[in-house]
């Protein structure tokens, strides 16, 4: 389904990012695989080398999608090795807790910057080769850019952010062939609300996963995987009519009301 295709996945060295690595392994794809941690990437590419089809080596770029330098090389490297692009996955993102009372400027700009400035400048640069290619981007944002949840003041604001470069970029390519769409996963199980600043300790973790029965109308959290699979079908042939899609991926989360 992806073979002779070039996809760049930032944000792969773990949770979604890696699993969609995966799934894109699978399916014949060459790939560019970006993080900041170079021991968690070389575990994924060796995975994603033994279940390609043609034990294709992901080739690996270490960078910081915070500079600018780094987002450059992401594309120059890419190019330079394989001479295109078909498929950009903006996956790299960062989650904060923090209210109007308790965040702080600081915040703001490392999750705007991390979750917006970074995947605008990648998307910027990569614009021309998926022109060239007719090609296609999918965004990772978060149920929390279709909904209000309190706690998480500068991460909703960048989800809802990204969802309008998603409707807005589809505009502006559309006729050009080139096709981008967003998910918006619910609570994953990857571990992200154990990072970050006024991050959750195990047990906070462990009760927050426990009231996802409540909070999501499938009664569950989601798994990496099942926001992969999304990922990989948006990016294929078999959504070439679907652009500027915001496509929940949260167990019905989206849906519910308090009652």
């Amino acid at each position: 389904m992806f073979s002779n295709k070039v996809v760049l996945i930032t944000g792969a060295s773990s949770g979604i990012g890696a699993d969609t690595a995966l799934e894109f392994s699978k399916l014949g794809a060459n790939l560019i695989l970006t993080g900041r941690n170079k021991n968690n990437l070389d575990k994924v590419a060796k995975q994603c080398e033994e279940i390609s089809p043609k034990q294709l080596q992901p080739l690996i770029i270490i960078a910081d999608m915070n500079k600018e330098n780094d987002v450059d090389n992401i594309i120059k490297i890419t190019i330079k090795h394989f001479k295109k692009l078909d498929v950009l996955v903006n996956n790299a993102g960062i989650l904060e807790a923090g209210t109007i009372e308790t965040t702080s400027l600081a915040q703001y700009d490392r999750v705007m910057n991390t979750n917006v400035r970074g995947p605008y400048y990648l998307t910027m640069l990569a614009t021309p080769y998926l022109i060239e290619t007719k090609g296609n981007i999918v965004n990772v944002s978060s149920v929390t850019g279709l909904r209000s949840f309190p706690n998480v003041l500068a991460y909703c604001m960048s989800k809802s952010a990204l969802d309008q470069f998603t409707r807005c970029v589809a505009l502006e390519l559309a006729l050009k062939g080139v096709r981008v769409n967003a998910v918006n996963p619910g609570v994953i199980t990857t571990g992200i609300h154990k990072k970050g600043e006024g991050s959750m300790n195990e047990e906070q973790y462990e009760a927050f996963l426990k009231k996802c029965a409540e909070t999501h109308a499938l009664g569950r959290p989601g798994e990496a995987k099942e926001v992969a699979s999304v990922i990989v079908f948006l990016a294929s042939d078999a959504a070439s009519n679907i652009t500027g899609a915001t496509l929940p991926v949260d167990g019905g989360r989206h849906a519910m009301c308090p009652r």
